[in-house]
């Protein structure tokens, strides 16, 4: 049963521009300069929430000569799914309980 939904990472993926990113890393690995030409964001700011999507683990950077390339990491976002997909049967199946009011 479900105890929780892992808070940190719906928090680092609530940023609309860090939900952006992970979408187009859902469609292939990108290097900065992709992503800023896909965002429009600066080049500073995007690194900044590159940085926090791989310290959450969202992301993994590959090196390629003088660029680096992101590339989602389909587990992270698999297992927050499946917390997503276990609160909402935990929801079904308590559908009838109602708590009476004092």
């Amino acid at each position: 049963m479900l105890t929780s939904v892992d808070t940190d990472l719906i928090r680092v993926l609530a940023d609309p521009l860090r939900l952006r990113i992970v979408t187009l890393l859902a469609q292939e690995t990108l290097c900065t300069s992709h992503l800023v030409e896909e965002t429009g964001a600066r080049q500073t700011n995007l690194s900044n929430h590159l940085r926090v999507l791989r310290d959450a683990g969202v992301v993994e950077t590959e090196p390629c000569g003088r660029f680096t390339y992101y590339k989602l990491r389909a587990d992270v976002i698999a297992s927050l799914a499946g917390q997503f997909a276990e609160l909402a049967e935990s929801a079904r199946a308590a559908a009838g309980n109602k708590r009476s009011c004092p």
